[in-house]
């Protein structure tokens, strides 16, 4: 097929989609959609050269970051998100948790929701995240009901149980030992996640209760190696 050169307006009544036809076998892929409401979907690497003016709200659905296990994200009330931005080389990753619905239990042990494996944070890789130099933790809402003192840690199991204390995991390491959280918190996380290991919440002293507040937001900081 020729190229096509089009000179002034090009005018869709029900949306414009731009394909691409694989020359050995026809299979159509579709590279470029912009439905009848505007909106617009790219497949591929976008260029631009010169500026760029973006009016009104970016939403870049597909720079979800670590996923939590079901220890976290069953939580009654409890909420969850995650997201990754790349750019200039730097990476930064964050994970805003609300503890609401999960338990704390005896010192050292697994924060989640009670009694349920897979109360992991998520985990980080080099692909995803960079290579993280470190991060910080910001409390915007002091814990409630479950122990105040929650400090990070990671393992190389993804299945560690609430209630389950974190040395009965593989190769666990802390990466913050941070006190009682308070609102305005902001601690540096001195060490950070190895690549492909599993992070958890975990309390510092014990207090056998459920979480009724607490937000927490967990950052990462990386760089391209």
């Amino acid at each position: 097929m020729a190229n096509t050169t089009f000179k002034g307006n090009v005018r869709s009544e029900d949306g414009l989609t731009v394909f691409n036809t694989a020359a050995d076998t026809g299979t159509e892929t579709n590279k470029a959609t912009i439905d009848s409401s505007g909106n617009t979907s790219l497949s591929g690497t976008l260029a631009v050269t010169g500026a760029t003016t973006i009016s009104g709200v970016t939403d870049l659905a597909g720079n979800a970051g670590p996923t939590a296990g079901t220890g976290i994200t069953t939580g009654t009330g409890t909420i969850y998100a995650s997201s990754v931005t790349h750019s200039g080389g730097m990476w930064h990753t964050s994970i805003l948790i609300d503890l609401t619905g999960l338990a704390s239990s005896g010192s050292g042990d697994i924060i989640g929701k009670a009694g349920t494996a897979s109360s992991n944070i998520g985990t980080t890789t080099v692909a995803l995240n960079g290579t993280i130099l470190g991060g910080k933790l910001t409390c915007m809402e002091t814990p409630a009901g479950g122990d105040p003192d929650i400090d990070l840690w990671y393992a190389d199991e993804s299945t560690g149980a609430e209630d389950a204390a974190i040395t009965s995991l593989s190769n666990q390491v802390q990466m913050l030992n941070s006190g009682d959280l308070a609102a305005g918190s902001v601690l540096g996380i001195p060490v950070p996640p190895a690549a492909s290991k599993f992070m958890y919440l975990v309390t510092g002293a014990a207090t056998n209760a459920n979480y009724t507040a607490g937000k927490i937001l967990i950052e990462f900081f990386g760089y391209d190696a």
